[in-house]
């Protein structure tokens, strides 16, 4: 029960803190949720660790997690993302001996299912900003039909779910959350062997995701079309919209960037935040995966910038009172929330509250 609440206060401020982050959230499918019984969601993976941040708080479902275990190595953050439910996963990189601890985390997960709880899982293994769907890996299997052969009287429903973004690790950003339609498992594998369960599951994943998100197919002309589509400003997260140009080969004429007419305002923002900006150009240096920049930008805005907010706000009710105080974090606050939802996202050159470090 205590770790239920810790849960639900920390989902509660995560949500709260990406509406601050995100100029729009699309939400789509969310009827398509079961209410109860064990769900698996399956979700692309093109931002690192906001992508499950953006799912999870777009649904009631109290979920557990899947993430790579080298997010797992320092003791203190290893006890905190325990308490939120994530577990590690290991793969193949993480050290061939290592694997074997899969199966206690695979027995956890069948046991979660097997209460009529969800399960969250990244069946491309990794995280890659492409705007493509790439093969799947088969564990995500392996948890679901080993559930069913452990579990006689157990359906489980995989719901696959499209995470698309405007622009990855640009901010702000839109981004769309787009569920997919359900895929009842028990049938698939009891009807088949278990080899073509795998591949009819991964098939079934597979195609869904190429709807709920924007895929455009990894080959020779990839970079042309993404070309096609960026020249064009064309929104991504309206993700039918897209893939019918994809698919029909049909683009936009090409459009200019808006102009960012909001930067005196970003300054002010910037300047306000001075400590918790200094501190993100120092951490950015260390980012060597671009996937990973959202991740840490909204972890420092987050935490650093609402204590430091606070922390301000303190000292100025010491000295000219609470109303002065409240005073200036409701300003602060409103600053950011103008400038977030206002701003242009489809600039192609984007300076912001911490990309003007780069």
């Amino acid at each position: 029960m205590i770790q239920k609440i810790w849960f639900t206060l920390v989902w509660v401020y995560i949500k709260f803190g990406l509406f601050f982050y995100t100029k729009k959230i699309t939400v789509l499918g969310k009827e398509n949720i079961p209410k109860k019984g064990a769900v698996l969601f399956a979700v692309n993976h093109p931002n690192g660790l906001v992508d499950p941040l953006y799912v999870t708080t777009t649904n009631r479902r109290q979920n557990h997690f899947l993430v790579r275990a080298a997010s797992f190595k320092n003791p203190i953050v290893k006890k905190i993302l325990e308490s939120l439910y994530l577990m590690p996963i290991y793969r193949i990189r993480d050290g061939i001996q290592q694997l074997a601890n899969n199966q206690e985390i695979f027995e956890k997960c069948f046991n979660i299912l097997k209460k009529g709880e969800t399960l969250m899982i990244f069946p491309e293994g990794s995280h890659d900003k492409k705007r493509t769907i790439r093969p799947l890996s088969k564990g995500f299997t392996r948890i679901v039909f080993g559930a069913l052969e452990k579990y006689k009287d157990l359906e489980i429903t995989v719901i696959p779910v499209g995470v698309t973004y405007q622009h990855p690790s640009h901010f702000p950003s839109k981004v769309a959350i787009n569920y997919g339609k359900p895929i009842t498992t028990r049938a698939i594998f009891e009807e088949n062997s278990l080899a073509k369960s795998i591949n009819i599951l991964k098939k079934k994943v597979t195609d869904q995701l190429k709807i709920v998100s924007v895929h455009i197919s990894d080959d020779e002309n990839y970079e042309t079309i993404l070309q096609k589509l960026n020249d064009a400003q064309v929104d991504f997260t309206a993700v039918d919209n897209v893939n019918e140009m994809i698919k029909n080969n049909s683009f936009p004429s090409k459009k200019n960037s808006k102009k960012n007419y909001l930067k005196p305002l970003l300054y002010l923002i910037i300047l306000n935040s001075i400590i918790p900006f200094l501190l993100w150009k120092k951490a950015s240096q260390k980012i060597d995966e671009i996937e990973f920049i959202d991740t840490f930008r909204f972890s420092i805005n987050l935490f650093i910038c609402s204590l430091f907010y606070c922390l301000q706000a303190h000292i100025l009710s010491i000295y000219y009172g609470n109303t002065i105080g409240f005073f200036y974090l409701t300003i602060s606050a409103l600053l950011i929330l103008i400038y977030v939802k206002t701003a242009p996202t489809n600039a192609k050159k984007h300076i912001d509250f911490v990309e003007a470090s780069k």
